[in-house]
Order: structure tokens, then C-alpha cells, then sequence
């Protein structure tokens, strides 16, 4: 599948800012599953972007905009070609040995509850770690209401499942705490889900998890969506937690009133590979 991507974030200030520095994991890697081509970040405003690669092996674009900023918009836009691995990921850069994803975050631990619904979701599965994910997987959809007002970038794990509302991110924090607690390393995904029917108009990327099983290695699964990642996902950067993958990190001297914008369109590029 062939999917071309524009992912636009605009900041804006009532009173200006004087300048405004950032890191940008919005570059896709290619591996077994993805090709990219084409992909490009824009600034729009007079100052260089420097490519560079974080400790996971994502690509990472930085850039420092002196002002006076009353507007910053970041553009990221290109095309990637997907197939169908069943979610497990191979070709790709990996830094770190696997183990390194057991150790919990601020946003990952596991309460009482998290391990009650873990234990409880992959018990009929045990021994079985494909099933027993996918067990978890589901018992994580059926668990949460997806709900873009009731969390924000801050909220935990455990606070997303006692609400039982929460987004992608919240959904991938609970695997993610979840499936440490019973032995897999498990890490946190951020990219792009194409979805048809919001092809021009989606508010933000998506987030799912991977977790290294014996003998498939790193295999994706979208709790939001209780799916394995299919050809209609793109991979673009992956962390311990949100924060380690998160599309846009910054801060900003001055100004006030600043609001954000995210524009995301995913599309079918008609073109399939044969």
C-alpha cells in the first residue's frame, strides 16, 4: 500500500516569543515492512534543521527560531509504502538489547489493577506468548472508551485505566505496563494509521506497542484497536513511553497565549506494490 503523509503542527502567540527551540521525531525509517521516499520537515521560518538519530535509533530533526515568533508551523510530508508483516518487525535499527524495554516510567507502571487485568486476560493463553498478547490486547479494548477530552500527555497508565476513557497513547501505556508485568519487554510506537473515512482530517498520529516474544521477536499490537499493525500503518519512532516518541518536543522563551494546532492527513496513494 502506498500512503502519502502531511502531519502539520502550528504554534501560535498572543504576545511574541522570542525564540522557540525543538526536536522533531517525525521521519519514518524504512525496514522489512516500509519504504520511504520522498519524506521531507519544513520550518517556516529562517533558521537551519539539523538530522540526527536519538539513542533508540529514531531520526531526529532539530532546530533553534529566533523571533519575535508570533506564529511557528513544522511540516513533515512524503510518502511510504507498506506491506502486510502481521505486525512482527524485522530490518530495523535496534540500539539496545531487548531487556532494556522491561524498565517501567513515570507513564508505565503497573499498578494492582493493570497486573489484575493482565494476569487475568493471558491466563487462558499461558505459555503461549502470541496468544496470550492478543488476550491482553482485547481485554484492553473491551476495558477503555476511547475519549480525546478525558487525558492528556501526562496521564499514566494507571490513571487512563481507572477513568476507563483515554486515547491510543493511553491504550499503548496500559499494554506496555501490562506486559512488562508479565516478562515482555514492551515499547511504546508512535507513526501514522490510515483510516479511510478520516483520510483528510485527523487530529494527531497515532500510538501502539510492540513487545519481543521468543522466537518472532518484536511484534506490534494496537489495544486501541485491538488489531496487529497491518499495511496501513507507518512506523515512525519508538520509546520507552510517549515522551520518548513523541512527534514534537520543545520549549519556548517568552510569548503567551500559545495555542496548538495538529493537522494530519494519511491517504491512499492508489498505488499498490505487486
Amino acid at each position: 500500500m502506498r500512503l502519502s503523509i502531511r502531519h502539520e503542527t502550528t504554534y501560535t502567540y498572543g504576545t511574541p516569543a522570542a525564540w522557540s527551540i525543538a526536536t522533531l521525531r517525525l521521519a519514518p525509517r524504512g525496514y522489512a515492512g516500509q519504504s520511504v521516499g520522498n519524506w521531507r520537515v519544513e520550518v517556516d521560518h529562517d533558521c537551519r534543521v539539523d538530522q540526527s538519530s536519538d539513542a533508540f535509533g529514531n531520526i531526529l530533526h532539530s532546530f533553534t527560531a529566533n523571533g519575535p515568533l508570533e506564529r511557528l508551523s513544522i511540516v513533515a510530508t512524503g510518502d511510504v509504502e507498506t506491506s502486510d508483516t502481521h505486525g512482527v518487525i524485522q530490518g530495523q535499527v535496534e540500539r539496545f538489547p531487548e531487556m532494556l524495554f522491561l524498565r517501567d516510567t513515570s507513564l508505565t507502571e503497573a499498578d494492582d489493577a493493570i497486573r489484575a487485568l493482565a494476569d487475568v486476560a493471558t491466563a487462558p493463553a499461558a505459555g503461549d506468548p502470541i496468544g496470550m498478547m492478543h488476550g491482553f490486547m482485547k481485554a484492553i479494548r473491551d476495558s477503555m472508551h476511547f475519549d480525546t477530552g478525558a487525558t492528556d500527555v501526562t496521564t499514566t497508565a494507571t490513571q487512563a485505566l481507572s477513568l476507563g476513557h483515554g486515547v491510543c497513547q493511553d491504550f499503548a501505556h496500559i499494554f506496555i505496563a501490562g506486559a512488562r508485568h508479565l516478562g515482555f519487554p514492551t515499547r511504546y510506537v508512535g507513526g501514522y494509521l490510515y483510516q479511510k473515512d478520516e483520510a483528510d482530517g485527523q487530529e494527531a498520529g497515532h500510538g501502539w506497542a510492540e513487545a519481543y516474544l521468543p522466537d518472532l521477536g518484536w511484534v506490534g499490537f494496537d489495544p486501541a484497536n485491538a488489531v496487529c499493525p497491518t499495511e496501513a500503518y507507518v512506523r515512525v519512532a519508538v520509546g520507552l513511553d510517549y515522551l520518548g516518541a513523541a512527534p514534537v518536543r520543545g520549549s519556548r522563551h517568552g510569548g503567551s497565549d500559545e495555542k496548538l494546532t495538529v493537522q494530519v492527513s494519511v491517504k491512499d496513494a492508489g498505488f499498490r506494490a505487486r
